[in-house]
Parts: C-alpha cells; structure tokens; sequence
C-alpha cells in the first residue's frame, strides 16, 4: 500500500510541476504575446485556475501533516 501511494504523490508532483512548467514557459507568454482579448482572457483564467490549484494543495499538505489543526478543540 506505501508503494501505491508514493507512486501516487510522485505522480501528482510531476504532473503538477510539468504543468507549472508549461504555463509560465511556454503557454503563458504565448497567450500574452498574442494580445486579443480573447487570449487576455484566457490566460487570465489560467492563471486564476493555477492559484486555487496550488493554494488547495498547500492546505491539503497543512491538513495532512497536522490532521488536528483547525479542527476546534
């Protein structure tokens, strides 16, 4: 079962990481150069999207390690 989910975690990292990767280096830029509302927009929706994704696995990775907190009591 620890084999199961660390290829899971590792899987997720990669998957995270080639696709921050993409964004900024490659999606990102080519959205902006284009310069189209429609393109603006896009990447403005992204971008948005990329945030909520990385601010919900840091609080999946904070409620993780400490199962308690923010609990109540």
């Amino acid at each position: 079962m620890f084999a199961m989910k660390l290829t899971l975690i590792v899987l997720g990292a990669l998957l995270y990481l080639a696709g921050t990767l993409s964004w900024f280096f490659w999606l990102g830029p080519e959205l902006v150069s284009t310069g189209t509302a429609e393109a603006l927009l896009y990447a403005f929706a992204s971008t948005c999207a990329w945030l909520l994704i990385t601010f919900g696995m840091a609080i999946h990775i904070i409620k993780s390690a400490r199962p308690t907190a923010g609990g109540g009591r």
